[in-house]
């Protein structure tokens, strides 16, 4: 059986190189104006701040001068925002695609962070019984299925040149993580997802050949949003999805 199976990653292999190879980068969005802290999730209301703008036009000029076809976004309006200057250096028009929002959390509208005691109130603990589901919020193989629907569409689109899907931290890392062949549940703190970050798959023909990873607004993170920093009382990195 481990024969076969080798035989025909072979076979697709050899398929795959004379195909037509995309590019699909998964973008997250940039910083939002968000003065209380909130846990927005799929609220609307909430736009980029100064400072994402910035980070949205930075992204647009570092692929100003890629093959970009199609630029596709999350309906929520700060994915849309920082999806707009992409499009438009592009000349495209921007599409949306409503598999790509945030996911679900039945602690939107709340604050839950460091230091604002949610963890010791028992009205929660109900919803943090199983982490890997998770209890909380929208199971992540449901991610998975959406985002690699969304993936594909954008692959689609622009067959042969490079697309930009603009979405949120929790879906794109899931769905890297599923890509990539690592347990779903994990530790918020590790996601290599930094505000206005490019998780990059390259297709030949239909299949994922290879993901990277870039961030071309770093300096313009906060500190204590980029990936593996410690986290902040006051400053949860829970409100930066």
């Amino acid at each position: 059986m481990t024969d076969a199976r080798d035989a025909l990653r072979d076979k697709r292999e050899r398929d795959a190189k004379d195909d037509d190879v995309t590019v699909v980068h998964l973008m997250r969005h940039g910083e939002v104006h968000n003065p209380d802290g909130i846990l927005y999730g799929r609220r609307a209301g909430y736009h980029l701040s100064e400072l994402g703008r910035r980070m949205a036009d930075r992204v647009a000029e570092h692929l100003a001068d890629r093959d970009v076809t199609h630029v596709v976004a999350s309906p929520l309006e700060r994915a849309q925002e920082t999806a707009e200057p992409i499009a438009r250096s592009h000349g495209l028009e921007l599409a949306t695609d409503e598999r790509l929002i945030e996911a679900a959390n039945v602690f939107e509208g709340k604050t839950f962070g460091v230091g604002d005691g949610a963890l010791r109130k028992p009205g929660n603990w109900r919803h943090l019984t199983n982490p890997f589901r998770p209890s909380w919020g929208e199971p992540y193989i449901d991610q998975v299925v959406r985002m690699m629907g969304a993936l594909a569409a954008a692959r689609d689109a622009a067959r042969g040149h490079e697309a930009v899907c603009v979405s949120h931290q929790l879906p794109i890392w899931i769905v890297r993580s599923f890509v990539e062949r690592r347990r779903l549940w994990h530790d918020p703190r590790r996601r290599q997802c930094t505000l206005a970050s490019l998780t990059t798959f390259t297709y030949h023909g239909d299949t994922i050949v290879s993901v990277g990873y870039s961030e071309p607004a770093r300096d313009l993170v906060p500190p204590h949003l980029l990936a593996g920093a410690r986290p902040v009382k006051g400053k949860s990195k829970a409100f930066g999805a």
